[in-house]
């Protein structure tokens, strides 16, 4: 048998991002840029490669939670340090509190995020303001914090984010305190750490430094007193500091802010007049409802690679037998998932948790059972109310309602010739709720 269980096993654990920049990982990546709707991680290499790499830029990205992004974002990593940038990429997930987040939160995160992987390569810098502010910090906060006079600016940032992340009374306190001074912090960043950081790195033969601020999507969405949601606060109204930075940036946003009133207006604060770049599901069915024969080849192949990651792609086919009982029970899987990734991932490890390969048909429709109930659940009268006009429409408003569908994963994007386009979550049409609603709708017709 060809198949190593463990490593395949391994492979499909829906949590973990390709690292691209590594070899073993590599051998697993699919490149669907032919049926997503363009090139669009070459897009943002480009950008800082080819059009701008000595004038600091700033891109959105955006696209479904468990889409892909992290993956892309680390070929993008990997693609560019290939071109001699120094990259830090970060999950801001592991470093900041996604349920109240603000500006100097994410500024902060950045420098010291930066400062820890220069100080990897022994490039030491200690912005003054820092050592004065943090002085002051523990002086207001009244806690007792061990900085040190010697503590490099990442230990600082830690140190304090840490404390405060323990408590949200002290991190309001903190914020009061910092937001003021949120114009002064971000001149300290640019003049006293990234620009002498750019000129470090030029001298080590770097061409520049990029910052890649992944999972910022995942901010939490809740109204704030203003009315506005935190996402709108932190991208549309502080959107322009955001983008002062003073090397290459790329965040990646919640996918709803792009369908909200103000996208326009996202764009020109945050993006400085170009639209966020957003990653669709891979589509393995037609807007008309018929099977998409390309993106169904593309997804079988991410299936049968990481069962077989060292064999070429025109020679996994005939090794479907070795997974599955037939090639229909893989494409099953591959269309319940409706082309989204970490739910095919997800599938494939519930099927090995249940028995070894080959699969047979029954333990795959007891995985997509379960996963229909599981998601189907979850959904109240209104939201399948959303979820009907949706699909009869086949567009998304930008209420924050639609948020929700979106995040939920009831609702997937795709983009073809003529835009974007939407459908209900393939699993999610195989709930009663969604049959019998289908049945009157025909009914009326």
């Amino acid at each position: 048998m060809l198949l190593d269980l463990e490593r395949f096993y391994q492979a499909c654990n829906p949590s973990r991002p390709l690292m691209i920049g590594d070899a073993s990982d590599r051998r697993y990546y699919i490149d669907f840029a032919a049926v997503r709707g363009g090139k669009i991680i070459e897009a943002l290499q480009r950008t800082i490669t080819r059009i701008s790499p000595d004038t600091p830029t700033c891109q959105l990205f955006t696209g479904h939670l468990g889409c892909g992004k992290s993956t892309e974002l680390l070929r993008l990593k990997a693609e560019l340090e290939v071109q001699q940038f120094h990259v830090v990429y970060f999950e801001s997930t592991h470093v900041l509190e996604m349920a109240d987040v603000d500006v100097t939160d994410v500024l902060l995160a950045i420098a010291g995020q930066v400062s820890e992987s220069l100080e990897a390569m022994k490039i030491k810098l200690k912005p003054r303001y820092f050592t004065k502010l943090f002085g002051e910090i523990v002086d207001f906060l009244q806690t007792p914090i061990e900085l040190g006079v010697e503590a490099e600016l990442s230990v600082g940032i830690g140190k304090i984010t840490a404390k405060t992340k323990e408590s949200p009374q002290l991190r309001r306190r903190l914020r009061d305190y910092l937001e003021p001074r949120t114009a002064n912090i971000l001149q300290s960043i640019n003049q006293e750490l990234l620009e002498r950081a750019n000129k470090e790195l030029k001298a080590k033969g770097k061409r520049g430094l990029v910052v890649i601020v992944d999972n910022l999507d995942r901010v939490a969405i809740r109204p704030l007193p203003s009315g506005r949601s935190l996402p709108e606060y932190l991208f549309i109204q502080r959107g322009e500091q955001l983008r002062k930075l003073n090397c290459h940036v790329v965040y990646t946003i919640p996918l709803a802010l792009t369908f909200s009133n103000d996208s326009a207006e996202l764009q020109h604060r945050l993006g400085g007049g170009v639209a966020p770049k957003v990653l669709p599901m891979i589509p393995v069915r037609l807007r008309s409802g018929e099977i998409f024969p390309q993106g169904l080849a593309l997804m079988r192949q991410m299936v049968l690679a990481r069962a077989f990651p060292d064999i070429l792609p025109s020679d996994r086919l005939g090794l479907i037998t070795e997974v599955f009982d037939n090639l229909e029970t893989l494409d099953r899987l591959c269309l319940i998932s409706g082309g989204h990734v970490r739910d095919l991932l997800g599938l494939l490890f519930d099927c090995l948790r249940e028995q070894d390969p080959p699969f047979e048909r029954e333990c795959v429709e007891l995985v997509i059972q379960r996963q229909r109930d599981y998601r189907g659940n979850a959904i109240d009268p209104q939201e399948w109310e959303l979820i009907f006009q949706v699909v009869q429409q086949q567009r998304v408003r930008g209420d924050i309602e639609y948020h929700t569908l979106l995040r939920s994963l009831f609702i997937f994007e795709y983009r073809d010739l003529e835009g974007a386009w939407f459908a209900v979550n393939p699993v999610l049409a195989e709930t009663q709720r969604f049959k019998s609603w289908l049945k009157d709708t025909h009914k009326q017709i």
